[in-house]
């Protein structure tokens, strides 16, 4: 298959879809940049940077992703987290879609999910929007352009964000939708102009085939350490909690910043490119993520600029607190070429805490990282989702609910093998709040967090003098090189210590609220694990 126009009929599955327009195949950068300009997407930023809005999605719709409920798949998805639609729902859906694409310019990109083509499916692209197709070009992997011609779709990918569906006749919760359907390879995404949906509507794809293959897939970023892929550390955790920030550490090289497969052979990057958030970015802190905004074809999603200079305002978040920019991984001078790297040796969960309560470092044991992992402790951060406008303490299992298709024990199960099979150590970190909750005490400071990852990574902590955490038994480190004493005791930040211990005493109860739905699925010692 050819880049270029094709006109009019587009394959599509098995059968021919007639009287669309021009039909563009697996475009690059500047093309598809010269055509979205014309076409009135966005505004060509510094460096070439594609400067876009979302309208009045800026965040993720979880509530609108649906998985068709058909007998192959009836007894493996999480149904309490995952909406059901009907086959029949999912053809008129389609049918209608078809029918609203026809006359109209696609875009569509042969793409790869995996680095490691042992465990890589084929995901072509059709996007109604160009910008979309560079988006999804830069977040996916890119074949070969000698590839394209005997590309073969494993599922495809159908992005109409000016379709609105019919909740009663698609049998969806609202106009917008995103409608998975295993039977048929297809995904089919509607009424949002919101890029994320893309490549999150392949990591969750991918989190429902790769278990079946004994691969652990993984919400994380992950690096190694330079010239030693053996030595790799995976970040769980939500937007927010500072996976892309935690992970591009430029005394290690990066293997990417948010979805991961964790196989027989090692880790390995699902994606070609990162997806950053940019509120309060500074060159100072992160200079090589800030850099990329003004680098060729980088998406600049939702960010306020000037309209003379295209100067980006990083603290004006009037859009949205979400606004991010999307960039190929080589765009990071320490980025790995392969993406892939060893058996995980260190495993950081990453939480926002909101409440002010958790120490900013905690070494886990076994049983206690699957507690954690299936409790998955955050606070969603503003923006992130329709309707977060601060900071929501919440649990989302395995640090990704939202793109999780199977049962928590499923994932919790295959982490907690892998683990005991390679031996990695644990530790939880909070990137949250100290000193008090949200709205009294402050964020925890950046340079703390990244020297007690490099003292956990290097394996100064291995040395540590700890103390049991009262509230939650796990071994917190007394002192740290870099690190003020003060902070590893969060108590003691407060000015009112009885304060903390209600506010601890009220997160305890949470996590011992929530925890009580994995109870009958848990072995014995992660039940000892959990908080009483």
């Amino acid at each position: 298959m050819t880049s270029g126009r094709v006109n009019p009929n587009f394959r599509l599955e098995d059968q021919q879809i007639s009287g669309l327009g021009n039909v563009y195949y697996n475009l690059m950068e500047p093309a598809l940049i010269e055509t979205a300009l014309l076409r009135g997407e966005g505004t060509l930023g510094n460096g070439g940077a594609f400067l876009v809005t979302t309208g009045k999605f800026t965040g993720r719709s979880p509530k609108d992703k649906h998985v068709v409920k058909s007998p192959s798949v009836a007894d493996t998805i999480w149904w309490e987290n995952n909406a059901e639609m009907t086959p029949e729902g999912f053809d008129a859906l389609y049918d209608d879609m078809i029918a609203h694409m026809q006359g109209k310019e696609y875009f569509v990109q042969d793409l790869v999910g995996g680095a490691d083509p042992r465990h890589a499916i084929n995901v072509r692209m059709v996007t109604e929007l160009a910008w979309h197709g560079l988006f999804i070009r830069t977040m996916l992997r890119r074949p070969d352009r000698e590839a394209l011609d005997d590309f073969i779709a494993d599922f495809t990918v159908i992005n109409c964000p000016s379709f609105q569906a019919d909740p009663k006749k698609h049998n969806c919760r609202s106009e917008t939708v995103i409608a998975m359907n295993f039977d048929r390879k297809m995904i089919l995404i509607g009424g949002t102009e919101y890029a994320g949906e893309n490549k999150k509507s392949v990591f969750t794809l991918l989190n429902y085939l790769l278990p079946e293959k004994n691969i652990m897939p993984m919400h994380c970023s992950a690096n190694h350490a330079t010239g030693n892929p053996v030595d790799t550390a995976v970040f769980f955790g939500l937007s927010g909690t500072g996976k892309t920030t935690l992970s591009a550490d430029p005394n290690r090289t990066l293997i990417g910043d948010d979805e991961h497969g964790w196989s027989d052979h090692g880790t390995f990057n699902f994606e070609g490119g990162c997806y950053a958030k940019t509120i309060n970015l500074s060159r100072e802190a992160e200079p090589e993520i800030y850099d990329t905004t003004t680098k060729f074809g980088t998406v600049i999603e939702n960010m306020v600029f000037d309209p003379d200079t295209k100067e980006l305002d990083f603290d004006d978040d009037s859009l949205t607190a979400n606004m991010r920019c999307a960039y190929p991984l080589h765009y990071i001078s320490n980025a790995s070429e392969k993406a892939m790297g060893g058996h995980p040796k260190h495993i950081i969960m990453l939480t926002c805490d909101a409440f002010g309560v958790l120490p900013p470092i905690a070494r886990l044991t076994p049983a206690q990282a699957m507690y954690h992992f299936l409790s998955g402790f955050t606070s969603k951060v503003a923006g992130t989702e329709r309707g977060v406008t601060e900071p929501e303490p919440t649990f989302s299992t395995c640090f990704g609910a939202p793109f999780m298709p199977r049962r928590p024990e499923v994932y919790g199960n295959l982490l907690r093998e892998k683990i005991a099979q390679h031996g990695a150590s644990c530790w939880l970190v909070n990137t949250g709040w100290t000193g008090g909750a949200y709205g009294t005490g402050s964020r925890m400071p950046i340079r703390a967090t990244r020297a007690l990852l490099t003292a956990a990574l290097e394996g100064d902590l291995g040395h540590a003098t700890y103390r049991k955490d009262p509230n939650f038994g796990f071994d917190v480190p007394v002192s740290v090189a870099g690190v003020a004493d003060i902070l590893l005791d969060p108590r003691r930040t407060w000015d009112n210590a009885e304060s903390y211990d209600r506010q601890a005493a009220k997160l305890v109860r949470m996590f011992s609220d929530n925890f009580a739905q994995y109870l009958p699925f848990i072995n014995d010692d992660v039940k000892a694990a959990a908080i009483s």
